[in-house]
């Protein structure tokens, strides 16, 4: 709970660094991100409280590995650390090297928490940093969201030594639309499926499968909204 209160405390402070490192607008990280992430940790603190009478068998698997890219550098942090703590584990975490600035106010911030060092470690750098990470025989689990292809190699990477691995890497997610749905609806859904966060989103809707009776009025309505888009 301490981080989470902390970080309300410095969610302008969140919001500002998140906009100037990632460009996104700062309606985004004010509204969005920064409390989506100051959530999370609230949440899994309460999950921390109730894992021994719920899992009593679980325990943590030690020093977690992160690494995680540009598109959400405050929320992915968040969606990493967050469970990782609350499963009593320790983590080494390496933000994108293009976006640091949240990952450094996050660091000073568990200092001043009461976070016993070597808890949380904020690693910074690129591909060298990255392999280190992953590579390195004092870590139990490797966490990664990023390219499809940069996956595969940490997957051929950890293959054999034992560790766990989680991988969130890129998609090609479906819109679906048929034939008795809400055109207007759907077109709203279609816009914000695909070009939320800029499209800047693993699950962004890129693929539109549309049922043949509505296809050419849907795809007029889709014209008509995309052409009132600000770029």
């Amino acid at each position: 709970y301490a981080i989470g209160r902390a970080m309300q405390r410095h969610q302008r402070l969140f919001a500002v660094l998140e906009s100037i490192d990632n460009g996104k607008p700062i309606r985004e990280s004010r509204d969005i991100d920064v409390p989506l992430a100051i959530r999370h940790f609230i949440h899994h603190a309460g999950w921390a409280q109730a894992l021994d009478k719920d899992f009593p068998d679980q325990k943590g698997v030690g020093v977690v590995g992160q690494i995680i890219p540009w598109n959400f550098p405050l929320l992915m942090l968040a969606w990493k650390i967050a469970p990782a703590l609350a499963a009593g584990c320790t983590v080494v975490l390496k933000p994108a090297e293009f976006t640091p600035l949240t990952a450094i106010l996050f660091a000073e911030i568990c200092e001043r928490s009461g976070v016993p060092k070597g808890v949380v470690n904020i690693v910074h750098g690129g591909p060298e940093a990255g392999a280190a990470i992953v590579n390195h025989p004092g870590i139990q689990k490797i966490a990664f969201t990023g390219s499809s292809e940069v996956g595969k190699i940490i997957r051929k990477a950890t293959a054999g030594s034992g560790k766990k691995l989680s991988l969130e890497l890129g998609g090609k997610s479906a819109f679906v639309v048929f034939e008795d749905a809400d055109l207007d609806s759907a077109v709203e859904g279609l816009v914000d499926g695909i070009w939320f966060n800029q499209g800047q989103v693993c699950c962004a809707g890129s693929r539109l499968l549309v049922q043949e009776g509505v296809a050419e009025a849907f795809i007029a309505k889709v014209k008509t909204r995309m052409s009132r888009l600000r770029v």
